[in-house]
């Protein structure tokens, strides 16, 4: 993206710049605590402002409705209800429906941050806010000590962002309420470690509400970090018994975070290693039958896991079982891997997808057998003495892994018709549930 910092005359005059620049320093004393996104990013809270009555602004295009608040401009920019911070692009798509709607966000680019801000005008277009040698911002027009200032008379002035765009701010779209303040979250004691980062038991300080948190390393390239906010955006949709709940992500600054229910009990397979002695056939199947709950549900919803397994499910209250872990989840009827197959938990994973990459929810039906067999087993190591490629040779050619002990002949037929080697040959989810809850409740 190309701007143009001499050709101002199609994007208004000067003087109504200046004009707006002397109103707003009537009100607010001069000094330099607009300051509030410099570089390296550093988030600082401005001080209170003057004891005026707030004065607002209207441009001429919009209605007596539609007004800003110039204290507004007083505050920090993480406090301004526009600004994102490291929300995925998108999110930020989802968010933006309307020509005119608007937001904030932060990037970074050639490892530097950036804020940007993405406009829905015709289509989503984004824009590099840019620093002046003075220190201030501004698009091609007039610029401004702070962020907030910016955006508040780009929206007032009726001037589009830039000439070439014509993109006018009309709306500020507010953060969601799954978007959490980073500093609302206290991490407490580290109780894990996942794929990105540290996980860890915290509190949120408005609700005193004791949560589990992903923490995302801040070193990661973006590219690992929005896959790490797709669980996340997959997870705000849900809400079921069966699978762990979210509560939020809180992406205002680093490290990023997604913030889940704090389920008591942990993963189900240290559950199941540590209270084996006290677990009975019945509530074996009651997890069975759990899970299978949950997964009928994201069947239903076009979401294929693709990682199922104990170590990605949950214990809670009452010993229910939820389902976690969605990292590598799709939300598609049939997904197809084409960059390699590496972190796939090969013997948990269905033959067609280890052999072509075709994932659908048939193959979580393959997994969901091995984590029965985990379950009855109470937590042995599924294929154990076996590398992965020997499992994988063995199961090609027909081997399936011996009913564990005290398995049930019709909880392990059931297991085996999960393991079709075809896909079109295993049942369906709500069918799996049905024929566990009949065996439950005989």
């Amino acid at each position: 993206m190309t701007f143009n910092y001499q050709d101002r005359s199609s994007i208004g005059s000067k003087a109504s710049a200046d004009v707006l620049r002397l109103h707003l320093h009537s009100i607010i004393p001069p000094r330099p605590f607009f300051k509030l996104f410099t570089r390296p990013f550093r988030r600082k809270s401005a001080p209170s402002s003057p004891a005026l009555p707030p004065k607002t602004y209207r441009s001429s295009s919009e209605g007596p409705a539609d007004s800003v608040s110039v204290s507004e401009t007083e505050r920090s920019l993480v406090e301004q209800e526009w600004f994102h911070g490291v929300l995925p692009r998108e999110e930020v798509v989802r968010l933006l429906r309307a020509d005119g709607d608007y937001l904030v966000r932060e990037t970074t680019r050639n490892h530097a941050r950036q804020l940007v801000l993405s406009v829905c005008w015709g289509q989503h277009k984004h824009f590099i806010v840019q620093t002046t040698p003075e220190g201030h911002y501004r698009f091609e027009g007039a610029a401004f000590p702070s962020v907030a200032e910016l955006i508040a008379w780009q929206r007032t002035s009726g001037v589009p962002v830039t000439a070439r765009s014509g993109a006018l701010l009309r709306r500020a779209v507010p953060r969601e309420n799954w978007e959490l303040n980073n500093d609302d979250v206290q991490l407490l004691d580290k109780i894990g470690r996942g794929n990105f980062g540290d996980v860890y038991k915290a509190r949120l300080k408005s609700t005193n509400q004791e949560v589990a948190v992903k923490t995302c390393r801040v070193a990661l390239p973006d590219e690992q970090k929005r896959t790490f906010l797709q669980e996340g955006r997959i997870l705000k949709q849900y809400q079921h018994p069966n699978i762990v709940r979210l509560i939020g992500i809180a992406v205002q600054k680093q490290p990023i975070m997604i913030v889940m229910e704090l389920v008591p009990g942990g993963s189900l397979l240290t559950f199941l290693r540590t209270r084996a002695a006290s677990l009975s056939s019945r509530s074996l199947l009651a997890m069975c039958r759990d899970a299978a709950g949950g997964m009928r549900y994201l069947e239903s919803k076009n979401c294929i896991h693709r990682d199922l397994a104990a170590r990605n499910c949950l214990v809670g209250d009452d010993n229910i079982v939820k389902i976690s872990d969605f990292g590598m989840s799709r939300e598609e009827e049939e997904y197809i891997v084409s960059g390699g197959m590496k972190q796939i938990p090969i013997k948990w994973t269905a033959p067609e997808a280890l052999n072509f990459g075709k994932y659908t929810s048939l193959c979580d039906v393959w997994s969901y057998g091995v984590l029965m067999w985990e379950i009855f087993s109470k937590g042995d190591t599924p294929y154990a003495g076996m590398s992965n490629s020997r499992a994988r040779e063995k199961i090609d050619t027909g081997y399936r892994m011996p009913a564990p002990d005290g398995c049930s002949e019709d909880v392990y037929a059931l297991m085996l018709r999960c393991w079709e080697y075809e896909a079109e040959k295993r049942p369906h989810f709500h069918q799996i549930y049905t024929i566990i809850d009949n065996i439950y409740n005989r």
